[in-house]
């Protein structure tokens, strides 16, 4: 069974929870073994703990989950930009699969609640994937 790690943003912590709930039972359903779960404060930490986790031997893949809302201004969507391509480079520098789970950016509050479960759900879906690509 492939061992993985779950990066998850506490910031959005109760729909979050969800995520993780539905990431939990998706990697179990397709033999994934969930190693660790870190909480992070918000997406901006999260590639520094992916990085911290995919330089471990025992871990073959990530999965990151989160909520970037629509805010006021701009942040979010280039704090979006930023951290989606952290995590896309740390895949390639690793060779270890990461499942983007996060919803956003710019998202906005009434549609959070129908996203959150499809998903995470995706996200380990696509790690398992990945995983078993012999590519």
């Amino acid at each position: 069974m492939p061992n993985i790690a779950i990066v998850l943003g506490s910031f959005h912590k109760t729909n979050v929870g969800l995520m993780l709930e539905e990431a939990r039972k998706t990697a179990e359903e397709l033999g994934l073994t969930i190693v660790e779960e870190v909480w992070v404060p918000g997406s901006v930490e999260k590639p520094l703990a992916l990085k911290r986790l995919l330089m471990k031997p025992g871990i073959d893949g990530a999965v990151v989950l989160g909520i970037i809302d629509k805010g006021g201004t701009k942040h979010g969507f280039v704090m979006g930009q930023s951290v989606m391509d952290a995590v896309i480079q740390l895949q390639l520098e690793f060779m270890k699969p990461i499942g983007l789970g996060i919803l956003g950016p710019d998202i906005e509050p009434d549609q959070i609640a129908s996203r959150i479960l499809p998903y995470a759900r995706s996200a380990v879906e696509a790690t398992a994937k990945m995983l078993d690509l012999d590519v």
